[in-house]
């Protein structure tokens, strides 16, 4: 059979430049190294470890930091290891030699009936061998091999190109950052090892159990955040406005204590006039205020120090349990599934849903990867643009708390957002986004992943009133003024990307309502806001508008 008769993705697959002969069609992804299709693959490795929650939030941070280095200078050699694939699947048991099996298959056949059925076997293999594997992973002792199978989806070498192998052999390991952006081997060990809760899902999560007190104890840790952000908003609230009541003391004191000379007797001070003796009353009622804002202080600091104790408490528990229990089985398998939805929704259904690493799928360039440095870059310039976009208001407050970010090794196109924040602290706790590594336009699933964030923590703040107030509710107005079809945060996303890459520069391309919503609730910085006023008309208006809301105090 001809290799134009193929089914055109295995095709892609089959096609290798090293390949010899037809004979071996597929075979020639294997190298020499590959081992039968018979082999055993079951020594077993170690695993566990247990630490501090990951990822706290640092209010006082206010952007992401320049990235300064996206690749290594010294790329590793652990790709060019001629036994990666034996130590990748070697002490999985069963599972390995089933997923041996099948894709020495896949690679090998020539028939395209044949490949589409194992390449759908691959997939949930694949899965079902990540499940055996996660446990290990927060161990430091686990195999490099195993690490980059789970977080690159690569499980056979001879799939990458020379310069594909160096550009995955460059990328950072370490999270040198601080930013909470994760490859998927780091979260799932995280969720192994208790620093990350579990994705919210729409089931129960059973109260009893060893593994499940860690995560019950995470949830208690959650709320008493929420406790302890709270009372330091109330606290530096009430700090200032006791600051400012003191200027104006201050400021009142003088007064009464500024005499102009009498007259015949310019060296002494004349007696109070009747503006300074009024002040006595306005003096006496700030001490009253200022008395019952030192009230507040001492409160809010006490909710402070309890909240604080608690939380210290009950980190101190989840450390114990940590060390003893570990996260159950049945949490880290759970975890793994919700992975496997979110990876689906990066691809989308029409999508390649294909799990593995491929050279005939992977069509990036090396900064247009979703390695972490590139994705918190592309954060970074969203951020640049829309200000707010992980901005949370409480009590008017403005904190700025940039999600959890998850990268799946697939081949999708969109980002998402998972929750906007954890239901248990909606104060002070990060939402959860998931990002493709490696997407046609690694921009645009930035971008979709923030719209889709945006539009989740407006609707939750707009609670049963989304569709009147707020983001959520103008837009939706609109949505139905116009009488579209289909779901309106689709149209929002879409709407979202025009907004960022073409409204941004001035090109227009939204409608004239929507850019009024847009301007009001994503409002860009001052700085481009002045420049686009002077491009056009219509957002010189829309400038105007703001200055006439700022002088009627109603924006």
């Amino acid at each position: 059979m001809d290799i134009e008769d193929l089914d055109p993705d295995i095709a892609a697959l089959l096609n290798s430049a090293d390949m010899e002969d037809t004979e071996t069609s597929g075979a020639a992804d294997m190298d020499e190294n590959f081992p039968s299709p018979d082999y055993d693959f079951s020594a077993d490795e170690p695993s566990a470890g247990a630490g501090k929650q990951e990822g706290k939030v640092d209010l006082t941070v206010t952007k992401f930091a320049p990235i300064e280095k996206f690749f290594s200078d010294t790329p590793h050699k652990v790709f060019d290891d001629p036994n990666y694939y034996k130590t990748a699947l070697s002490g999985e048991s069963e599972i390995a030699n089933r997923l041996h099996a099948t894709l020495s298959k896949f690679l090998k056949t020539d028939n395209p009936q044949d490949r589409t059925v194992y390449r759908q076997q691959l997939y949930s293999i694949y899965y079902e061998f990540i499940k055996s594997v996660a446990p290990k992973l927060a161990s430091p002792s686990v195999p490099a091999p195993k690490k980059y199978l789970v977080r690159y989806g690569l499980v056979l070498p001879s799939l990458f190109t020379p310069e594909q192998k160096k550009t995955f052999a460059s990328v950072i390991d370490e999270n040198t950052s601080g930013e909470p952006v994760y490859y998927l081997d780091e979260w799932l060990s995280y969720i192994a090892t208790g620093k990350l809760t579990l994705s919210a899902t729409d089931e129960a999560r059973p109260q009893r159990g060893g593994g499940n007190d860690i995560q019950r104890l995470m949830t208690l840790q959650n709320k008493a955040s929420g406790k302890l952000q709270t009372a330091e908003n109330y606290l530096k609230t009430k700090v200032n406005q006791r600051g400012l009541l003191e200027i104006e003391l201050k400021s009142k004191i003088d007064q009464i204590c500024d005499h102009s000379p009498m007259p015949n007797f310019p060296a002494l001070g004349a007696p109070l006039s009747d503006a300074q003796k009024r002040m006595f009353n306005e003096i006496n009622e700030k001490m009253h205020d200022l008395l019952k804002i030192d009230k507040e202080i001492s409160q809010n600091l006490t909710a402070y120090q309890d909240a604080a104790d608690e939380t210290e408490s009950l980190q101190e528990k989840m450390t114990i349990a940590s060390a003893t229990v570990g996260v159950s089985n049945a949490d880290l398998l759970k975890e793994i599934d919700t992975v496997r939805q979110m990876a689906k929704m990066t691809v989308g259904r029409k999508g390649n849903h294909f799990p593995i690493f491929s050279r005939d799928y992977y069509h990036c360039m090396p900064r247009g990867t979703g390695f972490r440095e590139n994705v918190i870059d592309a954060l970074a310039w969203v951020e640049s643009i829309d200000p707010g976009v992980f901005v949370r208001m409480h009590k008017n407050n403005a904190n700025r708390i940039v999600p959890y970010v998850l990268l799946v090794p697939t081949y999708g196109e969109m980002g998402f957002c998972w929750e906007p924040f954890d239901k248990y602290n909606k104060v002070s706790s990060r939402g959860r986004i998931a990002v493709p590594m490696y997407p046609k336009n690694l921009q645009v699933a930035v971008l979709t992943a923030c719209a889709d964030l945006r539009w989740q923590v407006a609707k939750e703040k707009a609670s049963y009133y989304w569709m009147e107030e707020g983001l959520t509710g103008m837009y939706y107005q609109w949505f139905d003024q116009q009488k579209l079809k289909g779901d309106v945060k689709d149209y929002f996303i879409r709407d979202y990307i025009l907004w960022m890459t073409k409204e941004a520069e001035g090109v227009q391309r939204l409608d004239k309502e929507v850019r009024g919503v847009f301007w009001r609730y994503l409002p860009f910085p001052q700085e481009r806001k002045d420049m686009l006023k002077l491009r056009s008309l219509v957002y010189a208006e829309l400038c105007q508008k703001d200055a006439n809301r700022a002088m009627s105090d109603g924006y």
